[in-house]
């Protein structure tokens, strides 16, 4: 097992860093001051985009980039770093064209798209024109269980009919998110079982009987692209627009979800590195009954503690990521799962101590501290409960030990 990056991801690397000191982070309390306003921060965006793509920063996390599509191939492994360094600016991966969903879209619509489905909505995504979001949490059902969606789609001759209600779906308040992917219970498949009774279909949000509800705070942060609510009231779509399958879409899903959970672990071990940056500068710079922060013992095994939980867990994505890389994504499903719980619980330790030492400032916007919090809070949720992958990893051991029934008898000593 092999961690070493590429010649050419350092460089890459080396990039990125400059164009983040250079012209992100120069940028970043003008995308904050818009976006306090209630206007979506295209005017900071867009000539980022422009620039990014100029210096050969673009569409990074696809290794399937076809010799006519504008963008960098790295594998998942030459892609962690990169991932990493934008997640210290939350919004960074947008000039990138690297945002969530977006990337998990367009490793779909790459894998199932016909001819005409590639060219009206994967295209417009890999030059940047639009964004995307994908819907599949329900309010009425536990969605971690992906066979209880209750959203139906209906054939209706050359049409399917779509009806049912979404949330947390994000990215749908986005000024330029121009469709949606829906998963849907399906009366038209030829699977039986609750693995093969849902199906995948492109809606565009401008189609009549598509609402977008609200926009749902996130633990009282409000999110100027969105985790909204979508309403579908007999939305007609030409059968064309089903992608994939019908009754695939379960198994779409899940192929979906893998990179997509090693993008979001290495730009939450990103924001992490930054909080303990932060809080190593304001123990240094603080006083309190005559001592500087960093010079009490239980601030000095905070900052220990972050620094080996960091490393631990990026060690662990970056086993996940070569897994993938080496022996597909079903493979790596497990070491996913793993990942997927470990960095969201690390994020919420890290930026807790953070905020501690920070104090009341911890609280408040004046950093980023308290969102950063926020966000890895609802990590433990996104993609799957923490509960969901924990069984996952369970499974796999009882397995082992089932096929290796007895093995340990010999340690025992009577």
């Amino acid at each position: 097992m092999e961690f070493e990056f590429s010649e050419y991801s350092r460089q890459v690397q080396d990039v990125m860093h400059q164009f983040m000191q250079r012209r992100v982070l120069p940028r970043n309390a003008e995308w904050h001051r818009l976006a306090n306003a209630g206007e979506y921060p295209l005017p900071v965006i867009d000539p980022l985009k422009r620039q990014a793509r100029e210096d050969g920063l673009w569409n990074l996390f696809l290794p399937e980039l076809r010799e006519e599509e504008s963008g960098t191939r790295l594998d998942n492994l030459d892609y962690a770093p990169l991932a990493e360094i934008m997640g210290r600016i939350p919004w960074a991966a947008e000039v990138f064209n690297c945002s969530a969903p977006d990337t998990g879209n367009m490793e779909l619509l790459h894998r199932f798209a016909t001819p005409a489905q590639y060219h009206r909505w994967l295209r417009p995504l890999l030059e940047g024109e639009v964004r995307s979001c994908f819907a599949m949490s329900e309010p009425d059902v536990a969605s971690s269980d992906a066979t209880n969606i209750a959203t139906t789609l209906r054939r209706d001759g050359d049409h399917y009919v779509l009806d049912g209600r979404k949330w947390f779906i994000t990215g749908a308040a986005h000024p330029r998110c121009d469709f949606a992917i829906v998963l849907a219970r399906c009366d038209d498949h030829d699977g039986s079982g609750p693995h093969h009774q849902h199906s995948m279909i492109m809606v565009p949000l401008n189609t009549p009987g598509v609402s977008v509800e609200r926009n749902i705070p996130i633990l009282q942060h409000h999110s100027p692209e969105g985790h909204c609510e979508l309403l579908f009231r007999q939305v007609r779509l030409p059968a064309e627009f089903l992608l994939g399958e019908p009754g695939a879409g379960f198994a779409m899903a899940q192929a979906r979800l893998g990179p997509g959970r090693v993008h979001h672990c290495m730009r939450t071990i990103g924001q992490c590195e930054l909080a303990l940056e932060m809080m190593c500068e304001r123990a240094l710079e603080r006083r309190a009954f005559g001592k500087f922060l960093c010079d009490f013992d239980n601030i000095r095994d905070w900052i220990a503690e972050s620094r080996l939980e960091i490393d631990q867990a990026r060690l662990l994505v970056l086993q996940a990521a070569w897994r993938m890389d080496r022996h597909g994504n079903p493979a790596a499903r497990v070491a996913v799962s793993a990942i997927k719980v470990v960095a969201a619980r690390l994020q919420t330790r890290v930026l807790d101590r953070a905020m501690q030492i920070f104090g009341a400032m911890g609280l408040s916007p004046d950093t980023p501290l308290a969102y950063l919090w926020t966000w890895g809070r609802a990590l433990r949720f996104m993609d799957g409960p923490d509960e969901v992958h924990l069984r996952t990893v369970a499974r796999e051991e009882l397995r082992r030990a089932r096929e290796n029934r007895g093995a340990t008898a010999v340690y025992f000593t009577l």
